[in-house]
């Protein structure tokens, strides 16, 4: 029997906290304000990526049946079928409420993101242009809060260059990475960090946020990389990957906190205590 402990596993509920800033960086960054319904933009992230998780665990049952037996599907908690009903109703879902927070702009990104989702999980994962599709939903998804405004775009581009490195870091999650790839994580972290301070409102609260912002963001995700680069095992490369997935939401912060706006960039910070405290309670080996 399908428990709902089950459907939070699949859609890795404590990660999905890490897009609710998407939407609120692309807003802040594209010149606007989140207001009224335009907060269901966050909660569309939610639906999306949840339906994206389903979605991939759907697409490798077969491969984590011999590399990830304890997860829902393989381990015969969720049925093939129900995961994929999860994910297509999941990202039905968020197209609704994207279009309901954002009206036709936001609805003309949200679009090609579920695409972007669909290709990744479905063709690009496992090729060699598979880091550079998962940046691209990401960046998609920065750009849904901003309704498509190019103004946001330096932003999208610093979260999708984060999603990269950090998505070919997770390639070696089961077998072991190399020091080429996580110095190569290295550099995209540094570059972030440079691109998310630079730019934005240049008064000197935006800026001493954004300092912070960018230090709380290499502080959280440099010294597991750096442990990984001395030595890339599967155990290093996962607390690698799941800091770099948790970092999303300090490298969010800085985004939204370089534009001006403290306060909801301290929601920020407070939404990453909640994930830590959720994330704690999963099982350190487990696989991103």
């Amino acid at each position: 029997m399908t428990t709902v402990g089950d459907v939070l596993e699949l859609v890795r509920a404590p990660a999905a906290l890490t897009v609710l800033g998407d939407t609120m960086a692309g807003g802040y960054a594209g010149g606007g304000r989140l207001r009224r319904r335009q907060w269901l933009l966050p909660v569309a992230s939610v639906f999306l990526y949840s339906g994206g998780m389903a979605l991939n665990d759907y697409a490798d049952r077969t491969l984590d049946a011999v590399e990830r037996p304890e997860r829902p599907i393989p381990s015969g908690r969720i049925a093939p079928r129900r995961a994929l009903g999860i994910a297509v109703a999941c990202m039905a879902v968020g197209l609704g409420l994207a279009a309901g927070g954002g009206g036709r702009r936001a609805l003309t990104v949200a679009v090609p993101l579920v695409g972007a989702i669909v290709s990744y999980n479905t063709v690009f994962k496992d090729t060699v242009i598979g880091p550079v599709s998962m940046a691209a939903c990401r960046g998609l998804d920065v750009m849904m809060g901003a309704g498509g405004a190019r103004a946001a775009v330096p932003a999208a581009a610093a979260v999708a260059l984060h999603t990269a490195g950090v998505t070919a870091q997770s390639r070696g999650e089961v077998h072991g990475g190399s020091t080429r790839v996580a110095a190569a994580g290295l550099t995209v972290t540094s570059a972030t960090t440079i691109a998310s301070v630079a730019g934005g409102v240049h008064s000197p609260i935006a800026v001493a946020g954004a300092l912070a912002g960018g230090a709380a963001y290499a502080g959280a995700v440099l010294p597991s990389q750096l442990a990984a680069l001395d030595d890339p095992s599967a155990g290093n490369v996962r607390t690698a990957t799941r800091a770099g997935i948790g970092a999303m939401i300090p490298l969010q912060a800085t985004l939204v906190a370089r534009t001006g706006a403290h306060l909801p960039a301290m929601a920020l910070g407070a939404v990453d205590l909640l994930r830590r405290r959720l994330a704690a309670r999963r099982r350190a080996g487990d696989v991103t």
